[in-house]
């Protein structure tokens, strides 16, 4: 697996993501992980190659992946309304993946230093990234 995209709520970013980054690298091997059921749905619906759902997902899927994409809550216990548990967390900051983090400024978390900028650059941003270090990889 080259990329996991890991989102909570709705899954809206995660979306954005996971369809700019098939765009943008239509070879990758994609899979999103919802902490939800909403999420995945919506996640899968940016082109993404597998979904799952859940704790246990993020645990596994993390040890495999290359590079982890999603917002900055994915690495903070109780962040994104109480959706990432301690363990998920914990998955996502040991794993050897590169981890591109997107600073939502929500959910109690301020990232000092960053802009507010519209999630689209946000997302462009991680997109760019993410290219380019798949690209190094080669």
């Amino acid at each position: 697996m080259d990329i996991l995209i890991i989102d909570g709520q709705g899954g809206n970013l995660g979306r954005q993501l996971a369809k700019r980054l098939r765009e943008a690298l239509p070879q990758a091997d994609m899979v999103v992980v919802g902490t939800n059921s909403t999420a995945t749905e919506n996640m899968l619906k940016g082109g993404a190659n597998r979904a799952a759902t859940g704790e246990n997902a993020v645990l596994v899927n993390a040890r495999r992946a290359k590079i982890i994409a999603g917002p900055l809550g994915i690495v903070i216990a109780d962040a994104l309304m109480g959706e990432v548990t301690p363990a998920m967390a914990m998955a996502v900051g040991q794993s050897d993946a590169v981890r591109v983090l997107i600073p939502m400024n929500r959910c109690d978390t301020l990232v000092a230093g960053v802009a507010d900028k519209p999630m689209s650059e946000l997302v462009e941003d991680a997109v760019r990234r993410i290219v380019q270090l798949l690209q190094k990889a080669d």
